[in-house]
């Protein structure tokens, strides 16, 4: 084996190091779609998880197949060189094909989080479809593959791994998007002041941040080739690449945290996420080219536009940017893609051949052009979309939820169906349990569990308790020490004399005046009431506002399903 690699030419050795370097990198960043699909899974409402999820999947299966089809001929066609679809290519063909599909596929998923919670699944896929199809393409064909920027204005228009070309104009194309479909229900009110409508889960998004973090080295590191054409190993090009990825993500974090704290005394951990994502997007358009103290100005500075830019979106433009997705990859990517005259090192200058303002020039072109691209064509084809009645939910669907009326699922099958609460202090919010294993597909409803002793033809009475979720453990002790170990909870939120807290989300508080509780049912036959009464008093106390009631009601009689008996025979 060691003597065939011996024999093998320069040139082919070289270039079969080089593809496999491709093809790995190409798998990190294609990892990167588990990164998307958390981080917006996160950020949206807990009856929209499974429609974020749908979207990143097919924004792969569709927008992959398109662009092997259509796509990448669409770039070549626009490059001058002739319409050439993927599938007329070879082995090594299809690696580059697949290279830039993985690159073309962030673009497209970018736009699933401005859009989510209202966004009819059709017309996303129907985007998707021609964002992989035209728009990008387009937009490859005119700078990666055409160099035009460069005939416009006799300077090279430089994005090393697509911080303007994949990053920003995802960015754009979000943005222009969720402007056509107007803000999701109850985000404005009448005076044009925002609502706060939180996520599901911060831990998600988090999750999703450090997945793309660690794709995002695919995205920059490897877009350097491992060989020259001389053979020679270009560690120089590959270690800058490493270190300014990595010290503008931690810049954009940091950024973005700081200016948080300044505006709310606080440090936003979705600001922190989101400007780490800020500073890679920043950073993306000039790895290669960045000063060291560049990547930290350069990250830094997108962390910070972050939470400015998205309050301007949000606040001035009345635009519902769900996922942040402008600030994070639009307004970040066209930062870094301006700034690169500034921070480009002395010697990348040289090579390019030109002055720092000529450099400004041909990038200010760039990203104009791509801007205004973008656009013109997201906006017509979504007012299309808009004008059939075909780009948006119904108010009741979206009122339900696009888990279930897009795709009959529900995320979260365990947490039931809300429903109103019995004793008037909220309604159900969660999940139903006797704090054993949860019911399996085909079980029957559960019965009101009783305390299990012997019936004496008393009265039967139903006690009902409102308790704090923390206190659970010691009411059930206590109730199991009285001899009625047996109940039905219910986890419900409400509102009596318990203050409201205050909550924070992107930055932005909100008032949470309903408050997670525990509902307790106990039914009792052959036990005194206030024992059970007594015995949950005990266990819940605490003696700070909230920690509940306690309702007595009588019973007119009971059945038990198994046994038919009724009466207290039934408790």
């Amino acid at each position: 084996m060691e003597s065939m690699v011996l024999q093998t030419e320069p040139d082919a050795l070289m270039e079969a190091i080089n593809y496999t370097w491709i093809l790995v990198v190409t798998f990190l960043i294609f990892f990167m779609h588990a990164g998307f699909a958390m981080l917006e899974a996160g950020q949206v409402r807990s009856k929209n998880v499974a429609n974020q999820l749908t979207k990143n999947l097919l924004t792969w299966s569709v927008g992959v197949t398109v662009f092997f089809l259509i796509g990448i001929g669409v770039e070549s066609a626009v490059a001058g060189t002739g319409f050439e679809p993927a599938f007329t290519g070879d082995g090594t063909g299809w690696i580059d094909w697949l290279y830039g599909a993985v690159f073309a596929m962030t673009a497209a998923t970018i736009v699933s989080g401005a859009v989510a919670g209202r966004a009819k699944l059709r017309a996303y896929v129907t985007y998707t479809f021609l964002l992989a199809a035209v728009i990008y393409p387009v937009v490859t064909g005119i700078t990666w593959a055409g160099g035009y920027i460069e005939t416009l204005t006799g300077t090279p228009f430089s994005d090393f791994a697509g911080g303007m070309i994949v990053h920003g104009m995802g960015g754009i194309a979000g943005l222009t998007a969720a402007w056509i479909l107007g803000p999701r229900m109850d985000r404005y009110n009448s005076d044009g002041t925002a609502n706060v409508i939180p996520g599901h889960s911060l831990t998600f998004a988090v999750l999703g941040t450090l997945i793309l973090a660690f794709g995002w080295y695919g995205f920059n590191v490897g877009t350097s080739a491992i060989f020259s054409e001389e053979g020679a190993f270009l560690g120089e090009q590959l270690g800058r690449v490493a270190m300014t990825t990595t010290v503008a993500m931690a810049c954009g974090a940091m950024g973005a945290g700081f200016v948080a704290w300044l505006k709310t005394g606080k440090v936003d951990t979705l600001y922190v996420a989101n400007g780490l994502l800020a500073g890679l997007v920043g950073i993306t358009a000039i790895p290669d080219a960045s000063t060291w103290w560049g990547a930290f100005l350069v990250g830094g500075l997108a962390g910070a536009q972050l939470p400015l830019v998205f309050g301007f979106v949000e606040g001035y433009l009345k635009i519902d940017d769900v996922c942040a997705v402008f600030p994070v990859h639009g307004s970040a990517g066209v930062l870094g893609t301006l700034l690169f005259p500034l921070v480009a090192t002395s010697g990348y200058m040289a090579d390019l051949g030109a002055t720092r303002t000529e450099a400004f020039i041909a990038q200010f072109a760039g990203v104009a052009v791509i801007a205004v691209w973008t656009i013109a064509a997201t906006a017509a084809i979504w007012f299309v979309f808009k004008a059939a009645g075909q780009a948006r939910v119904t108010p009741e669907h979206e009122r339900d939820g696009l888990d279930v009326s897009e795709h009959g699922v529900d995320t979260y099958p365990e947490f039931g169906q809300p429903d109103v609460a019995t004793d008037g202090s909220g309604t159900v919010s969660d999940v139903r349990t006797d704090g054993g294993s949860p019911a399996r597909a085909g079980d029957a409803e559960p019965e009101i569990r009783t305390d299990g002793g012997k019936p004496n033809g008393g009265e039967i009475k139903m006690v009902t308790a409102i308790i704090r979720p923390d206190r659970l453990g010691e009411v059930k002790q206590a109730l199991a020490e009285a001899g009625a170990p047996s109940l039905t909870v219910t986890n419900v939120s409400g509102r009596g004399s318990q203050p409201a807290k205050k909550g924070q989300w992107r930055g932005e508080e909100y008032t949470v005046d309903l408050h997670q509780k525990v509902k307790i049912e106990c039914v009792v036959a052959d036990i005194p009431a206030d024992d059970v009464v007594d015995a949950i008093g005990e266990g819940a106390h605490t003696g700070e506002p909230g920690d509940g009631k306690i309702f007595v009601t009588p019973v007119e009689s009971a059945y038990q399903i198994r046994t038919g008996k009724t009466g207290s025979d039934a408790v």
